[in-house]
């Protein structure tokens, strides 16, 4: 089969087009004919050799796929041979076929193209675990989204919009503000003219927002701790701004502030089919209906990942970035 690997670490270019055999599918799992693969940022850090894939995963990288189930135990996530899925997968997903457990599959939504439900499985999964799971956000709270002109922003955006919540979201240039709103945030701060700090304290009333989340870390965490309510959370998914931030835990104390994070790639397959059961029955209702829909940006051909990533890296996208295979 057709792959892209990444033949050192290093920028964009290091992608490159190979052959490789088809991977075989173990116990468990579903051989996908892949018609359609997203980008993520964590493609971006493995390629530049800042994020090696788990013990066992494919070192092509690819997080996300969507296309037809030609192989392996379908039955074990309650599929046939045939099926038309999405699925998160550990690594491997920029090929022309891609092994993914079985549970960590989801149908096609209904009147959605290969390269939509491409969009879907890395991102939701995220949001889901984050925002809803380890974030707590509940009925009435609030959510601020940094980043909000990405995959997961765009995601997470529309998700909490749809189940009632009001959301404020950050983004890099005035039309990636009007992007997110546009999507249903109450209001984009441009984080690059405007104090997200002070915005938030006028538009809340001082109040704050509920939950954060936040993909920047390293000086947002200070920044953060002072646009939550009493007993809001933060929820760090990336370093964007690096490791290390300063904390008042003055702050955390006397507000009862939490700050926790998650990294979703390593988890087993039982945590994450457990998202995917959440997913089936909370979220895909909502996309089927036309109340959510993927933001797809950009697509590139499987041999121009390399064009693909330069245009993610640029940071001028809104939404996901889609590989197509032949």
């Amino acid at each position: 089969m057709k792959a892209v690997e990444i033949s050192r670490p290093g920028g964009p270019e290091v992608l490159v087009l190979t052959e490789r055999p088809v991977p075989e599918p173990g116990p468990g799992e579903v051989l996908i004919k892949v018609s359609a693969a997203g980008i993520n940022r964590p493609d971006v850090f493995q390629r530049a050799g800042n994020y090696p894939p788990p013990p066992g995963a494919s070192d092509l990288p690819g997080l996300e796929v969507a296309g037809e189930i030609v192989g392996g135990d379908p039955a074990a996530g309650g599929f046939t041979l045939g099926d038309k899925v999405c699925a998160l997968v550990a690594g491997g997903g920029y090929a022309e076929y891609c092994v993914a457990p079985a549970l960590q599959c989801l149908p096609v939504p209904r009147g959605f193209t290969d390269i939509e439900a491409a969009g879907l499985p890395e991102t939701f999964f995220t949001v889901w675990s984050n925002v809803f799971d380890r974030g707590q956000l509940k009925a009435g709270e609030a959510l601020l989204v940094h980043g909000g002109a990405s995959g997961i922003g765009t995601t997470a955006i529309q998700l909490a919009v749809a189940l009632g919540h009001t959301v404020y979201a950050t983004a890099g240039s005035d039309a990636r503000v009007k992007a997110v709103e546009a999507l249903g945030a109450a209001k984009g701060i441009n984080y690059r003219t405007q104090d997200f700090v002070e915005e938030m304290r006028v538009l809340t009333e001082g109040r704050g927002v509920d939950v954060i989340l936040d993909m920047v870390a390293g000086d947002y965490i200070e920044r953060d701790l002072k646009c939550l309510a009493d007993d809001g959370r933060v929820v760090i998914i990336a370093l964007l701004g690096g490791p290390k931030g300063t904390v008042d835990f003055n702050q955390v104390l006397r507000r009862r502030l939490t700050i926790t994070g998650s990294t979703l790639r390593p988890r087993p397959v039982g945590f994450k089919a457990a998202i995917a059961a959440a997913l089936q029955e909370r979220v895909w209702p909502l996309l089927e209906s036309g109340e959510l829909r993927p933001v797809v940006h950009a697509t590139f051909p499987l041999e121009q990942a390399a064009q693909a990533h330069a245009m993610m890296e640029a940071g001028d996208h809104v939404g996901k970035i889609i590989l197509t295979v032949q």
